[in-house]
């Protein structure tokens, strides 16, 4: 008996230490988009429109990887910045993304999400969707994902053949250029950028 008691602690043990294998990429993105749909379908939520946003937001913030997306998007002008000003641009990249996309959520009239085909290489990733509305106009979603701290969490979006990384990195890089890149943070805390996907 108490060499079975010696086994079971020492398998208990090994199980507690053995990261957890991370779900696919596919697997990790539908759940976040079934959360998503399921506060975008609760009724107690369509008359509380900063609650929902807020729900959305969070979940969001789950999947995305805001640091990760906020550098790529800044490009060549992120190494130049000092610690307190990439946490910064994190936070206005973050509210910018807020403005740009979560507060169309009240646009949502249903539509369904179909998972394509998955791609994997090494520590990268990118999942096909399709957003299908009700008037019968597919758009076409791509996630790249990457393999951080045991999870799959998303860096860029293209949307329509658009990248949302490279879209807003084409914007900055001008704006920084012409003029200076604090004239690009007083801009985003102005909140004078514009959305660069579809709006749709």
């Amino acid at each position: 008996m108490r060499n079975l008691h010696v086994a079971l602690a020492i398998v208990l043990s090994i199980a507690l230490v053995t990261p957890v294998l991370a779900a696919t990429p596919t697997e990790q993105l539908r759940q976040h988009v079934d959360q998503v749909i399921k506060v975008l379908d609760d009724p107690g939520l369509k008359g509380a429109p900063a609650q929902r946003r807020a729900a959305v937001r969070k979940i969001s913030e789950d999947i995305f990887d805001y640091p990760d997306t906020a550098r790529r998007a800044l490009g060549q002008h992120w190494n130049a910045r000092t610690p307190e000003e990439q946490r910064e641009f994190v936070q206005l990249f973050a509210d910018l993304l807020d403005r740009a996309y979560f507060s169309k959520i009240d646009r949502y009239q249903g539509e369904k999400v179909r998972y394509g085909a998955e791609t994997v290489n090494g520590d990268e990733a990118i999942v096909k969707t399709t957003i299908m509305s009700k008037g019968g106009s597919d758009i076409p979603v791509d996630y790249r994902l990457h393999l951080t701290d045991g999870r799959w969490r998303v860096y860029d979006v293209n949307i329509e053949g658009v990248s949302l990384v490279s879209n807003y990195r084409t914007q900055f890089n001008k704006i920084v250029q012409t003029e200076s890149y604090a004239t690009l943070v007083q801009k985003l805390k102005a909140k004078d950028a514009e959305p660069a996907a579809s709006s749709r």
